[in-house]
């Protein structure tokens, strides 16, 4: 029987998008390695899986660790060894354990950050499987509605019922604002916002200096998450990000500035949307760079001190968070999916906002409008996009889709899909 994690842990489990996942990567290999930023529910979702467990950050198990650390493999299985980076010898402790028996699905590693020497590159392939575990995505904090638009489908021909259900502008900052950390959820918007600006504390006073000695004050980090959160919807160069920085470290490079956003994305507090690079029908040239993005929406709100009444005032601000909130929900879609998700830019000026690829080479493109009456521009903006690429090279779209924040769900004539967010599912 697995771990009840209202005993174990004092909360009842809510189903997450990574289960499924989770348990066809236990079925297939030896030792499954879930990986994300502080607070994603990592140790909720690993126990529901797991028959037994271990926190080896617990203070009392520090001597253990150091001394015998092979004494926390004894267990049944699945067991999870959850914050295994404290002891990175447990790595090649699991992967001899592995080796020692055919059956799959023995253990769970569940970890907050990569350690600097990232054992993981050179030991792990052919007995572990690498699950990433976000934020929960808006389909998952509104616990499921039935108004669905499942990306799965989508990829499979099938099309959603129309519905004029959409939601209106303040329910649409409501959700951007309210984070997807599940421990914060049920808070009010004042509260998760304390918590939040809390949090980007905590990683640029602890978290970095525990994986880097760094030179400069945590400040010079705060600056740079706000940086990183105020460019999310657009592609970012160190360049710019340290211009940004400058104004509280006059002399910093942008060298640094990539040596911290390489720490941020170890933390797995910074995730880059690399650009697509298709087969093009034209001779423009493909953008390379890539986005970046918080873990999650509500934490790039929070960076910009932006709460209700800013982003009703700034419909430019929470155009690009809701783009951001859009991103990240397509990606644990995706993720579910075995798929990626990138972006789309050329040199004439095309853009798609979210390319969504899977492993059998099948493809969607995503276009994001915040306002409904905008989905006649994205539409445009998506066939001109396509026209550029070479689909005899890569396929013709398995979808096209309009996300929106205050719009329908409906089919255009042309086949597009059109839907709010709030309606998005995997």
């Amino acid at each position: 029987m697995v771990v009840d994690t209202s005993k174990a842990l004092g909360r009842r489990y809510q189903q997450r998008v990574i289960d499924a996942p989770l348990q066809r990567a236990l079925e297939a290999a030896g030792a499954v390695l879930i990986e994300g930023a502080r607070a994603t529910g990592k140790t909720m979702t690993a126990m529901n899986a797991a028959r037994s467990f271990v926190f080896m950050d617990d203070p009392e198990l520090k001597l253990v660790i150091e001394d015998a650390p092979q004494m926390f493999l004894g267990g049944e299985r699945p067991r999870l060894l959850d914050e295994w980076q404290v002891a990175p010898s447990l790595w090649n402790l699991v992967r001899r354990s592995v080796d020692s028996t055919a059956s799959p699905g023995q253990f769970i590693l569940t970890g907050s950050s990569v350690p600097a020497d990232d054992v993981t590159r050179h030991t792990g392939a052919g007995r572990f499987l690498r699950l990433r575990q976000r934020t929960m995505s808006w389909w998952e904090k509104l616990e499921y509605p039935t108004t669905q638009v499942s990306l799965a489908d989508l990829f499979d021909g099938r099309r959603p019922s129309a519905s004029p259900t959409s939601s209106d502008l303040d329910t649409v900052i409501d959700n951007i604002l309210r984070p997807g950390f599940p421990a914060m959820t049920q808070l009010t918007l004042p509260q998760s916002a304390k918590r939040l600006r809390s949090y980007i504390d905590d990683v640029a006073r602890t978290d970095i200096p525990r994986l880097a000695e760094v030179r400069h004050r945590p400040e010079v980090v705060k600056r740079l998450i706000s940086a990183i959160a105020r460019s999310a919807a657009s592609e970012v160069s160190h360049a710019t990000l340290a211009k940004d920085v400058r104004s509280v470290a006059p002399s910093i490079k942008a060298e640094t500035i990539a040596s911290y956003v390489e720490l941020l994305q170890r933390l797995f507090i910074v995730e880059p949307q690399p650009a697509w690079s298709p087969a093009l029908r034209s001779r423009a040239r493909l953008r390379r760079a890539s986005k970046l993005h918080l873990a999650d929406p509500a934490l790039a709100a929070a960076a910009l001190s932006a709460g209700p009444d800013q982003l009703r005032s700034d419909l430019k601000t929470l155009g690009f968070l809701f783009e951001s909130a859009v991103i990240h929900d397509l990606t644990v879609f995706a993720h579910a999916l075995d798929g990626e998700t990138f972006h789309y830019r050329d040199s004439n000026g095309h853009e798609i906002d979210a390319i969504i690829t899977l492993p059998d080479g099948r493809w969607g493109a995503v276009e994001v409008k915040l306002g409904g009456l905008r989905v006649p521009d994205a539409v445009a903006s998506l066939d001109a996009a396509i026209s550029q690429i070479d689909t005899g090279a890569v396929g013709d779209p398995s979808f096209r889709l309009v996300i929106t924040g205050t719009g329908p769900t409906l089919v255009t004539s042309d086949g597009t899909v059109t839907a709010p967010l709030a309606a998005l599912s995997p």
